[in-house]
């Protein structure tokens, strides 16, 4: 079953929708454009969508892209997903990328431009430690499980930090994109 979590919202656009699902079982709402934006080849914009919100303690919002705008358009959410704290009360702004490289895309007023996923959130203590437990796993990461025919091994003497003190501080990338 779905937890239904009240979530009070201030219209600071009357004319603009507040959020809504699409489907039932839907798990992003639509948040809207509150304003025209021409976004440029590789051009960004944060874009406002006339709302605030007042998560309750223990929530995020999630600001994630739509998937019908990155595949037709190229246009996505930059730092996706983007966070709404649960103290934020200020206007809902999406964070908008044109990664196509030729064509502008063009936002109109009123045009779903991204989903607001609410979920709940464990809050961690971070607790300082000389060594972390075993794993399975280990440090293995980036491609280290393979999977795909373009993950390569990196090169003998290349690892993920790209220094010599594995502080990762220092980093330069070979020809192959593996740091170095």
């Amino acid at each position: 079953m779905t937890d239904v979590v009240p979530v009070p919202v201030r219209q600071l656009d009357p004319e603009l929708p507040l959020p809504a699902y699409a489907h039932p079982g839907d798990a992003g709402a639509d948040l809207v454009a509150a304003t025209d934006v021409e976004l440029p080849p590789g051009g960004r914009a944060l874009v406002p969508t006339g709302l605030a919100i007042a998560l309750p303690p223990g929530y995020v919002g999630l600001v994630h892209p739509r998937s019908g705008l990155a595949a037709r358009l190229g246009v996505t959410v930059l730092n996706a997903p983007g966070t709404v704290d649960a103290g934020y009360r200020g206007e809902i702004l999406v964070n908008l990328i044109n990664h196509d490289r030729e064509a502008s895309a063009k936002i109109s007023r009123g045009d779903r431009i991204a989903q607001l996923v609410v979920q709940r959130v464990a809050r961690a203590d971070f607790q300082a430690v000389a060594e972390l437990p075993g794993s399975r796993r280990g440090a293995g990461g980036h491609g280290s499980t393979g999977g795909h025919a373009g993950l390569i091994s990196p090169p003998p003497g290349v690892g993920p930090a790209g220094d010599e003190d594995g502080r990762g501080d220092t980093v330069s990338v070979n020809s192959g994109g593996w740091a170095q």
